[in-house]
């Protein structure tokens, strides 16, 4: 998707969020997706493991992208079937959206899966009288096929209120892009070369052959004591 088209009602508010009691599973599955990709991009979708975040699951989900801007919901929590009354497997992301936001839903799939970032925004159902308040959040994480593209998410969507008649749909009113990379490692540190002292000292012009010392009277031919006579003086 060309970003360029976006319009300014399409930006997200690079805001920060506090930590918020009662949406606390949207930690819980950050940390654990965190603790799976390490010192890497982002974990596999092989390697997420429902009992890693069994306090969460009612609210956790994944995604596969079918198209830009486009993710079906694969697997998912009882608190999306609560949300919609109905089994939403196989439904787009965006039917939990209300349509005016539905491109701004459209364009952070994008952003997950292209980029890719960790986003996470901040919602508010739509009201009637027979469908009170509600504030959400939603979470949404890369994860890589097993064919090693980026095409499925793995999020986490956390609505508080009385759900009243479904089903209950959302407006976006602020949101967190976050991109990612691979933590840098350093490199190791370079061992200094050995001194060439020595190897310059063999080559051919910078030094003379060694020679040994040789005397030019054996030892053996010369006296060590000599006889004096008196009368030689």
């Amino acid at each position: 998707m060309d970003k360029s088209e976006r319009n300014p009602h399409n930006v997200f508010a690079m805001t920060e969020f506090r930590a918020e009691i009662g949406f606390s599973a949207i930690s819980q599955v950050e940390a654990y997706w965190e603790g799976l990709r390490g010192v890497r991009l982002m974990p596999k979708r092989s390697e997420i493991d429902p009992r890693g975040i069994e306090s969460a699951l009612e609210y956790t989900f994944v995604l596969e992208r079918v198209a830009p801007g486009m993710a079906r919901i694969r697997i998912a929590g009882s608190h999306l079937g609560d949300l919609m009354g109905m089994e939403v497997r196989g439904m787009p992301l965006t039917s939990l959206i209300t349509p005016p936001c539905r491109r701004q839903i459209s364009d952070a799939i994008e952003d997950v899966c292209q980029r890719p970032a960790v986003c996470e925004l901040r919602m508010s159902a739509e009201t009637t009288v027979a469908k009170p308040q509600m504030d959400a959040r939603l979470l949404l994480l890369p994860l890589k096929s097993d064919l090693g593209d980026v095409s499925r998410i793995l999020g986490c969507f956390v609505a508080h209120g009385d759900i009243g008649h479904t089903p209950r749909r959302f407006n976006v009113v602020g949101a967190r892009i976050r991109p990612i990379s691979a933590p840098s490692t350093m490199p190791e540190p370079v061992k200094p070369a050995p001194k060439r002292d020595a190897q310059l000292a063999r080559m051919d012009g910078f030094a003379e052959g060694q020679k040994t010392f040789e005397t030019t009277t054996p030892r053996s031919d010369v006296p060590y004591l000599r006889l004096v006579k008196s009368e030689d003086r």
